[in-house]
C-alpha cells in the first residue's frame, strides 16, 4: 500500500486538453500556423452514463515543447453546447495556455509570424517578470507566448506566500472588494514575517 505520508513530486504538466467543434480548424491551427506536431491521437467509442450517452471520439496531441503536449476532444456527431461557449472579456482570458520563449527577439518574431497568419495578437505587454503576447485559436481559446524579464528567485516565493497568507485571511473575514485592503493586510504579515526572521537570525 502507497505511503500517502511520504514526499511526492509532480514531473511538470504532462497535457492539457479542451473539447473542439472545429476540428479542420484547430488541427491547421496548431500544427501549420504554430508548428507543433501532431504526436498522438486515440480513437474511442463511447460508452453508456445514467442519464447520457458519450459520444464516439477522437482524443489528439500536439507537442507543445518540453514533454508536454495539449490535447483537445473531438466528439464525433454532436454540436457545441451552450454551456461550452467562450466567453469574452477579461474574466475569460484567465483560463488560458502561455509557451515560454527565451528572448525579445524571439517573442517578437512569434508576433508577426502570428499576424503574418491573420492572427489577431496583442502588442506584448510587460508585468512584473514577464513580457507577452496575447492571442486566440479558432475556437476562441485564450493562448499567450511569453519571455522571462528577470529569474525567479527565492524572495519571490515568500512575497506570494505572504500575499496569499494576506488573501485567505481577507477571504476568511469576508467583504473583500480592493487590492488596497489587501495591501495593508500584506503589509503586516510582512512586519510579523520580518520580526521572526529577525529573532531567528
Amino acid at each position: 500500500m502507497p505511503d500517502v505520508g511520504a514526499p511526492l513530486t509532480l514531473n511538470g504538466v504532462d497535457h492539457t486538453a479542451r473539447p473542439t467543434w472545429k476540428l479542420r480548424e484547430t488541427v491547421e491551427f496548431y500544427r501549420d500556423t504554430l508548428g507543433l506536431p501532431l504526436v498522438h491521437a486515440i480513437t474511442a467509442k463511447g460508452w453508456g452514463r445514467e442519464k447520457e450517452e458519450h459520444a464516439d471520439f477522437i482524443h489528439f496531441f500536439f507537442d507543445a515543447g518540453n514533454g508536454s503536449t495539449i490535447a483537445f476532444f473531438h466528439y464525433i456527431g454532436t454540436t457545441q453546447p451552450p454551456e461550452f461557449e467562450i466567453p469574452r472579456g477579461y474574466m475569460a482570458m484567465a483560463n488560458h495556455t502561455a509557451w515560454s520563449v527565451e528572448t525579445e527577439e524571439e517573442l517578437l518574431a512569434w508576433q508577426a509570424r502570428l499576424q503574418a497568419a491573420g492572427v489577431n495578437v496583442s502588442q506584448s505587454i510587460r508585468h512584473e517578470i514577464l513580457e507577452s503576447v496575447y492571442f486566440r485559436d479558432p475556437n476562441f481559446y485564450p493562448l499567450e507566448i511569453t519571455r522571462p524579464l528577470r529569474a525567479v528567485e527565492r524572495i519571490d516565493g515568500i512575497d506570494a506566500e505572504l500575499t496569499i497568507a494576506a488573501a485567505l485571511e481577507l477571504t476568511e473575514a469576508g467583504d473583500w472588494t480592493t487590492i488596497e485592503q489587501l495591501w495593508r493586510v500584506k503589509a503586516e504579515h510582512v512586519a510579523q514575517h520580518q520580526r521572526e526572521h529577525a529573532l531567528v537570525a
